[in-house]
């Protein structure tokens, strides 16, 4: 278990996990801009933890997060508007 976290392949299997939901969704009839704005969010914060688990310098685990919170609140404001 060690190696898978210290390789960073776990959060590579959330990253797959989530693009599977995204089809999943998809085929189901989701449009592409809602799972986007819904599913992109983790999947920027996932790659912040990917990047902090191999030991990258922390501009590289800190912009993905930072950037996950425009799209929440763009998720956020398209929940708001479909109400």
């Amino acid at each position: 278990m060690e190696a898978l976290f210290a390789s960073g392949h776990a959060a590579d299997i959330v990253l797959a996990a989530l693009a599977l939901e995204a089809l999943w969704l998809w085929r189901r009839g989701w449009k592409v801009g809602d799972l986007t704005t819904m599913l992109l969010p983790a999947a920027l914060i996932v790659v912040g933890l990917r990047a902090a688990l191999t030991g990258a310098d922390w501009p590289w685990i800190s912009l993905p997060i930072a950037l996950s919170f425009p799209v929440h609140l763009a998720d956020v404001m398209r929940r708001a508007r479909a109400r």
